[in-house]
């Protein structure tokens, strides 16, 4: 994996998944002395500007992140040459971003899980409309998706 120009996470909102695995990931990677920069956004507009979901917030908490500062966005033309990787959280995020590339940047388009080793053709099910526990969940996949990461980009 080249990791010059780092990693953007893409969920469908920039509310819950994304956020979570761009401050994940940038905990992590410092942890292990990994300079690599991250940032996350979503296809969708709902949401542009505002905060983290609160129970992502909640359950980030809990496991020790702070997704407090974290303000939404949408992804833009820009981010397909702007980073090494885009990583989708689930198999509809990764189609649209298959659909949304430029034909010679379809390549740094991946699967989170998939590309992270933990788990071929794996998403990280938007919690969106489920309860707490949801939000724990994904929070669990997120950290053994970017232990994954950590791995692979520590093997070079």
């Amino acid at each position: 994996m080249n990791t010059g120009q780092g990693i953007v996470f893409v969920c469908l909102g920039n509310i819950c998944r994304s956020p979570l695995a761009e401050v994940v990931a940038r905990k992590e990677f410092a942890r292990h002395g990994l300079d690599i920069a991250v940032d996350s956004c979503g296809t969708g507009s709902w949401h542009i500007g505002e905060g983290a979901d609160p129970r992502s917030v909640q359950a980030a908490a809990e496991a020790g992140y702070n997704l407090r500062p974290h303000r939404a966005r949408q992804l833009d033309g820009e981010d397909f040459s702007r980073w090494r990787w885009l990583l989708a959280m689930d198999r509809a995020n990764l189609r649209d971003l298959r659909r949304l590339a430029p034909d010679h940047q379809v390549e740094r388009v991946g699967l989170f899980l998939e590309v992270a080793g933990v788990q071929p053709g794996g998403d990280v099910p938007d919690p969106y409309y489920g309860d707490i526990e949801d939000f724990r969940h994904m929070v669990r996949l997120v950290q053994q998706g970017v232990a994954g990461l950590v791995e692979r980009l520590r093997a070079g």
